[in-house]
């Protein structure tokens, strides 16, 4: 199989050659806001084969135009080390041919990210998706595409956490996906979440999930589809280390894992059932799958999601195509299939940029938003102080965003170090910005909030960065559980990537004073979002409401305490 990323490209590639000609780079603000785009640039596509597929993943409840400032770090590790994803910045622009200050440079790296987010302004929106996907199905027709839907859709807003994730449940409904599965969806416990799927109207699917009494399959795994008179197979596989990353309390009745031969027995059953592709919506995270190209055999398409990877196009790994398709409604993807008997024979593949002052608002979604958000109009709106810096979350190390809120848990509960969990949900703001409850939730919201204060010890604390170091950088995807390591307040230390378990963490010291922090020494220690039950404190949202509010204005230098050593 072939592809050419021309078409996805050329909308971008004659703005940034002219920039580049008239030496505009350096200072880019003035010469980028002259550049146009259009709808219809976005949508330009080479369409091909019988059946489209549409990938919507990792939108974490956000229903408005956001800003996502992409990260400056993404480590790969053992056999995919400096591949995409983990690419950054320049390497990634020479990866996939995209020229510095083009709207595809803005939408996909970091660097002159504020220059150019000034620019080029916010992208996503669930109005601004909802007209892409219509402009497709208009032009493919309905009974050509598949919109697959790839979870951690319903938690990580303000309405979200007070609708029980119904805002987005009504909304996406107007989108009609054809099926989802979830990772965050699991967080509103058991009662709430089988509640939700049952009024769906479209199927959730996870062929990973068992009942941890019975050992039976808990989900439906597959749903058939005819499309373009292709018989399609859509199979489900949820976030396999969910109930480890998130509390097993809320959900104990169900046992979670990769199950590859579990997998490959559903791939087989699809195929006896008379599936001429295989199509995975999958939560595993893109280092998962691609391992997982080469253990299970029969899949044609990876829908991969979950590590919040934005890559511009399909890449074929083994004999199967990954999509993945980044996060916060950022962008769609899409991929358009040529089948001939039973096999993929062609295809074609391109990350949509939502960019939310191009797209027209779907009218229709742009009133259930509304609606969804009116009761709650001016609570999101109250603004609680300003940032006199650049506040974000994604990187593999560190976010301004998560320093802030390491600030916030030392002073509001009086504790010597913070540790703040490496979430890659939650949005950036720009210098200059008010800071609003809404904006407070976007990286806040979740269902166990509590702001707990204990004491540890140096061995327990180098234990936990240890245990979540390996889960970022085993060498063995299978034994990763994506996310971003934990953030740190109060106290640096130094990480080699590539040593093992127990020997990644070193010159741990408290940043007050430059004292090594001693195994044996006890520290006062605060932090949140707890997997234990019965965790007691302050909501973290309630907090740094009160830490914000107290300091008017906040400035956080992106300092890095973490020496990372590859």
């Amino acid at each position: 199989m072939t592809y050419t990323r021309r078409d996805f490209f050329q909308f971008a590639a004659n703005a940034g050659m002219a920039l580049g000609a008239a030496g505009y780079l350096s200072n880019p603000t003035r010469a980028l806001a002259q550049q146009k785009l259009t709808q219809d640039d976005l949508l330009s596509f080479d369409t091909k084969g019988q059946v489209t597929l549409l990938h919507f993943t990792d939108v974490h409840a956000q229903l408005m135009p956001i800003y996502f400032r992409p990260p400056d770090t993404n480590i790969g590790v053992g056999d995919y080390a400096g591949i995409p994803p983990h690419l950054v910045g320049e390497a990634f622009l020479k990866e996939f041919g995209i020229d510095a200050g083009s709207p595809l440079a803005y939408a996909h790296t970091f660097l002159d990210y504020v220059d150019l987010a000034r620019a080029y302004g916010r992208l996503g929106g669930l109005d601004r998706t909802a007209t892409l996907v219509k402009a497709i199905r208009a032009e493919r027709g309905d009974d050509k595409v598949l919109f697959l839907d790839g979870g951690d859709t319903w938690q990580g807003s303000y309405t979200s956490l007070k609708t029980n994730g119904q805002d987005m449940v009504d909304c996406m409904k107007l989108l009609k996906p054809d099926a989802m599965t979830g990772h965050w969806e699991f967080t509103f416990g058991e009662d709430r979440f089988l509640e939700i799927i049952e009024s769906m109207g479209y199927p959730f699917l996870a062929s990973n999930i068992f009942d941890a009494e019975w050992d039976e399959p808990a989900f439906d795994n597959t749903a058939m589809f005819e499309r373009g008179g292709v018989q399609v197979a859509v199979i489900g596989q949820a976030m396999p280390y969910t109930p480890i990353a998130n509390p097993r309390w809320m959900f104990p009745k169900w046992s979670f894992g990769i199950r590859p031969d579990v997998l490959q027995a559903n791939v087989d059953a699809a195929r006896e059932a008379g599936a001429e592709i295989v199509v995975l919506i999958s939560h595993n995270g893109f280092d998962v799958d691609r391992k997982l190209c080469s253990v299970v055999k029969g899949i044609d398409v990876i829908l991969t999601g979950h590590t919040h990877d934005a890559v511009p196009v399909a890449l074929q790994v083994e004999d199967t195509l990954v999509m993945s398709s980044g996060s916060h409604g950022k962008y769609l993807g899409r991929i358009d299939l040529e089948v001939s008997d039973g096999k993929v024979t062609g295809y074609s593949s391109k990350l949509i940029p939502v960019f939310s002052d191009v797209i027209t608002p779907d009218a229709e979604m742009a009133a259930k938003i509304a609606e969804v958000r009116d009761p709650y109009k001016d609570e999101l709106g109250r603004v609680i102080g300003k940032t006199g810096s650049l506040l974000y979350r994604r990187g593999n190390f560190n976010g301004t965003w998560d320093d802030l809120i390491c600030r916030g848990i030392m002073e509001e509960r009086d504790t010597q170090i913070a540790l703040s969990p490496g979430f890659r949900w939650g949005t950036t703001l720009l210098p200059g910005q008010d800071i609003t409850i809404d904006d407070l939730y976007t990286e806040t919201s979740m269902s166990y909030p509590a702001v707990y204060r204990n004491e540890m010890t140096g061995a327990q604390l180098k234990e936990v960065l240890e245990d979540v170091c390996d889960n970022l950088f085993n060498p063995d995807p299978f034994l990763q559980q994506g996310g971003d390591m934990v953030r740190v307040g109060g106290m640096t230390y130094s990480c080699t990537v590539g040593e093992k378990i127990g020997n990644r963490i070193s010159e741990m010291k408290l940043a007050a004073t430059g004292e090594a922090i001693e195994p044996d020494a006890t520290y006062v220690v605060g932090g949140w979002a707890s997997v234990n039950e019965g965790t007691e404190g302050p909501a973290i949202y309630d907090l740094m409401e009160s830490y914000i509010s107290g300091k008017g204005t906040v400035s956080v230098a992106d300092e890095r305490t973490v020496k990372v050593i590859q």
